[in-house]
């Protein structure tokens, strides 16, 4: 069946990019939510560019049950859901039991997806001037259909070419060695909540000749990209979390250097340019550790069929309370993909979360408050993420902690506010609230143990490896340079 509920993505100055319920086709880009970005640096070209792809581009996502979605069964025996191929993903059953959090144990779907993809970026530096290689790319599950990916956004059964459809676009500057010089390569985890163990490798590689773009390519300079992360539902998570990886030394030749705009930025840039912090990277990295061995974790893969406080009904899969999330089907049609038609399931979070870092000036120097938080899908359990990183419409107790800091804060302390989308290729719909607030003096720099002040020089050392920091803490870095 269609999906019958419309869902527009609006923002405080109107609609960025309206989506009709059911079939689909974006509509053009309104011009009043841009108009801001004009005294941003963004050229008005980038604009007309960005909207004439959105409106040439034909989209259509049908809501279907999930046991009549072409090429997907459920297995006979667990009730797991999986591809024909046997190739992209499975949905599958998990069990969990943690001495971690509220809530010690609990059943779910979770999406398997064992395979490494790839997420990765061209830059070239011309006069001095670092620029990006961008895609106006659609998902399926995407609110506003059309956002920005990197140049490269692809799963090895994609790239691989399972679906039997065209080839990915630059793939070789990322597979090929000696295409280019690679600046970052690293593997990432995706939401631990939701995805089982899955990595994806971030890649940074910078070009020296020139690259041409292709129709839904284009060269963005950094600083311009920057601005764009202030534009609800536009870069997409995959770009978020490869510029979260992208050395200081890009960011350097990208921002301003006019004075900061207010004294919590300044406080931001000192943080970013290696200021010392209250510990060191050792005593980060032992506070974490011990973190990891105060509480045990223990997830078991089980059978789809009959997981306890789920039922399938005629739309999907979800919890008998309605609460968290659901499986859904889809049936997409995007003309310009490798495969322009194509079925799969996709989660459907029910509500918005809140993701946010609470900053303090300690000494002069900005230290945002990270959280060691455990989550059923990672590799190691455990990784560093935001200060407050809920949907606070699912939560059955008390609030989490700093919650009320976050969502109460005045709103000169606010230095960061954007409803940001996940992966559309696997969630639907899928938003959060991203912020970045300002603690202010009287805020306790004694925290609980499973807190910890970091600076953002430190932070961004911790990305040179994987599994440290979490894909949300990730995104708001990358937003956090957008702020000056």
């Amino acid at each position: 069946m269609s999906d019958s509920s419309p869902d527009p993505k609006v923002r405080a100055d109107g609609p960025l990019l309206t989506r009709d319920a059911g079939p689909h086709r974006p509509g053009p880009v309104d011009g009043g939510s841009w108009s801001a970005l004009h005294a941003e640096g963004v050229r008005p070209d980038f604009l007309s560019w960005f909207a004439e792809r959105t409106r040439s581009t034909y989209c259509r996502v049908d809501r279907v049950p999930l046991d009549r979605l072409p090429g997907w069964a459920f297995d006979p025996v667990t009730g797991n859901l999986g591809h024909e191929s046997g190739r992209f993903f499975v949905i599958e059953g998990l069990h969990v039991q943690t001495t971690y959090g509220a809530v010690r144990e609990w059943h779910q779907p979770i999406i398997n997806q064992p395979e490494i993809g790839i997420l990765g970026m061209l830059v070239k530096v011309v006069d001095g001037t670092p620029y990006c290689l961008l895609q106006a790319k659609v998902e399926p599950g995407n609110i506003n259909v059309m956002q920005l990916s990197p140049t490269v956004q692809a799963t090895r059964s994609n790239y691989t070419r399972v679906h039997r459809g065209g080839g990915t676009k630059y793939l070789d500057y990322f597979t090929r060695p000696g295409a280019g010089r690679v600046l970052v390569d690293v593997l990432q985890s995706e939401q631990g909540s939701w995805f089982l163990r899955k990595r994806n490798r971030n890649m940074v590689v910078q070009v020296d000749e020139d690259v041409p773009a292709g129709d839904y390519h284009r060269w963005l300079p950094l600083r311009e990209l920057l601005a764009l992360l202030r534009v609800d539902g536009l870069v997409n998570m995959d770009t978020r979390t490869v510029l979260s990886c992208l050395p200081s030394a890009f960011y350097a030749a990208a921002q301003e250097t006019e004075a900061p705009s207010s004294p919590a930025v300044a406080a931001i840039v000192r943080s970013a340019a290696g200021a010392p912090g209250r510990h060191d990277l050792v005593s980060v990295l032992s506070w974490f550790t011990g973190a990891k061995g105060r509480h045990e974790m223990t997830v078991r893969r089980v059978p789809l069929r009959g997981l306890p406080d789920w039922r399938h009904t005629a739309d999907g899969i979800a919890r008998d309370d309605g609460r968290h999330f659901s499986v859904v089907g889809v049936t997409v049609r995007i003309d310009n993909r490798e495969v322009t038609g194509w079925s799969q399931p996709l989660l459907y979070p029910r509500h918005r979360g809140v993701v946010a870092f609470l900053v303090k000036e300690i000494d002069g120097v900005a230290h945002l408050l990270v959280h060691a938080r455990y989550q059923a899908g990672l590799l190691d359990a455990m990784e560093m993420g935001p200060t407050v990183q809920c949907i606070p419409d699912n939560q059955p107790g008390p609030r989490p902690l700093f919650l009320a800091e976050v969502l109460e804060a005045a709103p000169e302390r606010v230095l960061y506010d954007t409803v940001l989308t996940e992966e559309g290729g696997r969630f639907y719909r899928s938003e959060n609230r991203y912020l970045l607030v300002d603690a202010g003096d009287d805020f306790p720099t004694e925290v609980p143990d499973e807190f910890c002040w970091v600076t953002v020089r430190q932070l961004e050392a911790l990305l040179r490896h994987g599994y440290y920091l979490n894909i949300e803490a990730r995104s708001l870095l990358a937003c956090l340079r957008s702020l000056w």
